[in-house]
């Protein structure tokens, strides 16, 4: 697991301090130099002692607490947009949920105080969330949040949050609620620093989205003081202490580089030696359509219309899905957009769908598997987005998820074909669809790997759990090995691979996709520029061996060290 490593400063005289570092899993490439500032502690646990107030007066309380809290996380939400807003907008569900608010009522009538109530409630809620593991055990961190933001509203006093400072610095914490991630001052934050969390973690996917420079995972933050000046390096997931004049200025200098990378003109994504790599985004609604082409998007390589579906306790219409899908479809006019189908369960569990109780729902009902026990939603999704398709100019792709056998594979595209979808293609995320890409490519038009899944189930570390952390690198040579399977068996029948998951927003890790014969790349769109730029560093030959470096590899960081120091040997030889 990303671990700290804290070497002593040397107290000979005469000697500088020695450098000391904190190591953890880095979000993209960025970097910054600052002086660090620690987030506000949490609020005491409110004291156990008796209400003096009536049942009534108590629960008024409670009731006006959690609808300022609930409007706060929306307009934040509002503010914010896209993933952010998602996020906000779920935060705002728990703090109104019926079982949560009955748990609270209990503990009022039962003599408490409206504080006492809501810890003791969000405490007991959040344990059960923990005990159904998955994504609803990372959700329950979330409780904690909502649960300080009431308590702090009861209380009259200013929730926790980021500090208050004239100059910019870099945000140190154990984690980041998603209300202050999604609205940072990245005029003052020049980067985070979290102890806790994974590179899927709601820090991690806001962090990536809004472009913020970050390290999650450290496992401690020992040895840093507020105002001391450190460099994070997000490519490397280090984050250095007491840094001489040196490093400082390197660092500083790659900061300029970069923000003037960022400036030049976007460009369609190619290898130095014009081979071609679209670059496309990845979009959980269709207002992040319009940013993403301003970011030079080439199209839409995942649509994740699960989104559309979260917020309804019965599913969207035939026509309210269109209307999405329309509008989605004319923001990228002559352009391919791949849309993934509703991908519902494990960790997006929908109450018209598949909202039992599974002990092991990563493994359970979902994606394809659970769209196929209810083909009435396949079916009217396929429905809403042939009508689109016929009223739009947009290459519509059309993928089912989850898909871990051939027959899963036939079926699909049979009943795509129904409805007139000329691109059905899979998603590779199950080992056993990349061992069998070869027999599925033949009946599928495309493959688009998602990287996420395809590693918590290769190394059988659940994705959402910050214990496991360590075994969530798709850097893993056995999850290379897996790609360049699915990649060799795109080539070998014509047919198109890309990579839809996080892997495609690692600007080095896009060359070694590239070099394992991916031939599409799909990200978070404030990551484009860093891939475009880093793709024009080597030719397809130069990626290859570069990949060749990776795969040769036992462990994921040696993966990811080989594959620099091959990158680094032949871009410094062509300087």
């Amino acid at each position: 697991m990303p671990s700290a490593t804290a070497t002593s400063a040397t107290t000979t005289q005469g000697q500088a301090p020695e450098i000391t570092t904190l190591t953890g899993v880095g979000i993209g490439t960025g970097a910054a130099v600052g002086p660090v500032a620690f987030m506000a502690p949490a609020l005491p646990e409110p004291k156990d002692v008796a209400s003096t107030r009536s049942v009534d007066e108590e629960t008024a309380r409670v009731r006006t607490s959690v609808a300022v809290v609930s409007q706060e996380l929306d307009a934040r939400g509002q503010k914010a947009g896209g993933a952010a807003q998602e996020v906000l907008e779920a935060q705002a569900m728990m703090a109104e949920d019926p079982a949560l608010t009955e748990l609270i009522d209990q503990k009022i009538v039962a003599g408490g105080t409206a504080e006492r109530a809501v810890f003791e409630a969000f405490s007991s809620f959040r344990a059960q969330l923990e005990a159904l593991g998955g994504y609803l055990a990372e959700r329950a961190a979330d409780l904690d949040d909502v649960s300080q933001r009431v308590i702090a509203d009861l209380s009259g006093v200013a929730a926790p949050g980021v500090p208050e400072r004239d100059e910019p610095f870099i945000l140190i914490a154990r984690d980041l609620a998603p209300a202050d991630t999604a609205v940072l001052d990245l005029d003052r934050v020049l980067a985070l620093v979290t102890t806790d969390g994974g590179p899927t973690s709601h820090t991690a996917i806001l962090a990536r989205e809004k472009s913020i420079v970050a390290i999650v995972g450290t496992q401690t933050s020992e040895g840093l003081a507020d105002g001391d000046v450190v460099v994070v390096d997000a490519a490397t997931g280090q984050v250095t202490l007491n840094p001489d004049a040196a490093l400082i200025e390197a660092t500083t200098e790659r900061i300029r580089a970069r923000a003037a990378q960022a400036e030049l003109p976007a460009e369609p994504g190619r290898l130095a030696d014009g081979t071609p790599l679209p670059l496309l985004a990845n979009l959980g609604d269709v207002a992040g359509a319009a940013p993403a082409v301003a970011r030079g998007a080439e199209g839409v390589g995942l649509f994740r219309t699960e989104f559309l579906f979260l917020d309804s306790t019965t599913a969207p219409t035939v026509a309210d899905q269109r209307a999405s899908y329309t509008a989605l479809l004319e923001a990228f006019p002559g352009k391919k957009v791949v849309v993934r189908l509703l991908d519902a369960g494990a960790d997006k569990p929908l109450p018209f769908l598949n909202d039992a109780h599974e002990e092991n729902p990563a493994m359970g009902l979902r994606g394809l598997r659970a769209l196929r026990a209810s083909e009435n939603l396949l079916r009217d999704q396929l429905t809403a987005l042939a009508e689109a398709d016929a009223a739009t100019s947009a290459d519509l792709w059309v993928m089912a998820p989850m898909v871990s056998t051939v027959e899963e594979t036939v079926y699909f595209v049979t009943i795509a074909a129904e409805y007139g979808i000329r691109t059905a293609g899979v998603m590779v995320e199950v080992p056993s669809a990349a061992l069998l890409a070869d027999r599925i490519l033949p009946h599928a038009a495309f493959a688009s790997i998602g990287t996420n899944d395809l590693t918590q189930y290769t190394l059988a570390a659940d994705r959402q759990l910050g214990s496991v952390a360590a075994f969530q690198s798709p850097w893993h040579p056995a999850v290379l090995r897996l790609i360049q399977e699915v990649a060799r068996a795109g080539e070998s029948t014509g047919k198109p691979v890309g990579v839809c998951g996080e892997a495609a927003a690692d600007p080095l890790l896009a060359i070694v996709l590239a070099g394992l014969g991916v031939t599409s790349l799909s990200m978070s769109p404030a990551a484009l520029a860093d891939v475009r730029a880093s793709l024009l560093t080597v030719t397809l030959d130069e990626a290859r061996t570069i990949a060749e470096s990776a795969l040769a590899a036992d462990e994921a960081a040696d993966a990811k060290t080989a594959a620099l120091a091959a990158a680094t040997r032949i871009t410094t030889k062509e300087n």
